[in-house]
């Protein structure tokens, strides 16, 4: 890689004066999108069933996720603001050999680009579910609007109109999950216990993975490296960095507050009245004794926002990644941003209208996305320790040594997931 390659002026904000001091978006913006991104019915779902069958055992996880989401998400923040460039234009610059350039842009595109599509079509049947458990109407309907309803939050490609309904999104969540939370009266000292003491009860070492993997996932840090130039980009870089850091950590960290909320909620209904969950509206009916008839809406009000949120943020993140590591326009409103996004947003659509599972695809997907977690944080690290790349903004010892330590452990959550994919675990 030249040196010119890896000045700071090189991406598409070089043009930006950094002498105004003004952000594009709001104080908490990338972080809480991030955190919007997320939270989706799986990660509900998964707190839910996790909640009603272990307790708080497996708190522990989410809060692991959490602050290994916020440090590898400060890094690719630090990367955007000093280099002016997307975490996929970096791989590109990285990846010089055409071969293995190939192979990186395949893996991205398999991992985000079509897993992304098969996951918006769970993410869109599951908004849709959320409103037909509460209203007698056709699924089919409500899946046209919502896809109608996404199509023109991202076709007008202003990410302020964006970043306004995810963060008002990411408030429903906050409002009525942390309130059930309240209400089912959690023992806070078996809370506590269950964050700050691991443990993984028997037949758990699959469910902590799916915990951490539901929250720790590839597109963010790609999505995290644009955004922050979309909101900071006009800022002078350390004033940016600072904010950025404090977004990242405070919105994240709302974000986990969320999920324990929804495991708390599930333990205080479900768990210790004996009640098992199979699914995620299990807990709407555990909930009735406490709300009432407002169970139900409760539920669907949270699995709606969530949904929506996933559904928005699936196709920008598969935007920015792969127009990225093809090293083309990343701008929202650019043809091949256009083509990304609205690929991935029918692709979900199609899925969910026909009903199709599309069970082999997530699976691809998945295996995919193990390969490419691990390849994505490596490469964080290499890049964030290169001074010709980011300058004064390498990462300093306590960065590295957290660092690699998630690194490490991407790596065999990677493992164990091909080989529970291939059936190479035992029985």
């Amino acid at each position: 890689m030249s040196d010119s390659e890896a000045t700071p002026t090189s991406g598409s904000h070089a043009a930006r004066s950094e002498s105004s001091g003004k952000r594009t978006g709001s104080r908490f913006g990338p972080g809480l999108i991030i955190a919007a991104s997320f939270i989706g019915p799986g990660t509900i779902t998964t707190s839910i069933v996790t909640g009603a069958s272990y307790g708080y055992a497996l708190a522990w996880a989410i809060v692991f996720s959490i602050i290994a989401t916020i440090i590898l998400q400060e890094m690719t923040a630090r990367l955007g603001l000093s280099t002016r460039r997307s975490l996929g234009e970096v791989m590109r610059s990285v990846f010089t050999n055409p071969a293995a350039r190939t192979l990186m842009v395949i893996l991205v595109i398999a991992a985000i680009g079509i897993g992304g599509a098969s996951y918006a079509g769970g993410d869109t049947s599951g908004t849709a579910l959320a409103i037909t458990n509460v209203i007698d109407i056709d699924i089919r309907i409500i899946v046209v609007v919502l896809v109608a309803t996404l199509f023109g939050l991202l076709w007008t490609g202003s990410y302020k109109v964006i970043e306004k309904v995810l963060i008002a999104m990411v408030a429903i969540l906050a409002l009525l999950f942390v309130v059930t939370a309240v209400i089912v009266r959690p023992n806070i000292g078996e809370l506590f216990q269950g964050m700050f003491i691991p443990s993984i009860p028997t037949g758990a070492l699959l469910t902590t993975i799916a915990l951490i993997g539901t929250t720790v996932v590839p597109y963010n840090l790609f999505l995290q490296a644009s955004l922050v130039q979309e909101n900071w980009g006009d800022m002078p870089v350390d004033k940016a960095m600072k904010e950025a850091r404090t977004d990242t950590a405070i919105s994240i960290s709302i974000g986990g507050i969320i999920t324990l909320a929804v495991m708390v909620t599930a333990v205080g209904s479900m768990f210790v009245r004996g009640l098992a969950a199979e699914e995620g509206s299990d807990l709407a009916e555990a909930l009735r004794p406490l709300l009432g008839d407002a169970a139900p809406w409760v539920f669907a009000l949270g699995l709606f926002a969530a949904g929506f949120t996933s559904a928005l943020a699936g196709p920008l993140g598969a935007a920015y990644a792969i127009t990225g590591v093809l090293g083309v326009s990343n701008d929202l409103r650019s043809t091949p941003s256009r083509i990304v996004w609205m690929s991935t947003l029918a692709v979900g659509g199609i899925i969910a209208l026909t009903g199709f599972n599309p069970i082999q695809i997530i699976v691809i997907a998945q295996a995919a996305n193990g390969l490419l977690l691990p390849i994505v944080a490596i490469l964080l690290m290499i890049v964030m320790n290169n001074k010709r790349i980011m300058g004064k903004y390498t990462n300093g010892p306590v960065a590295n040594i957290l660092g690699w330590l998630i690194v490490a452990v991407v790596v065999f959550l990677a493992g164990y997931q091909f080989a529970d994919i291939f059936g190479l675990l035992p029985n």
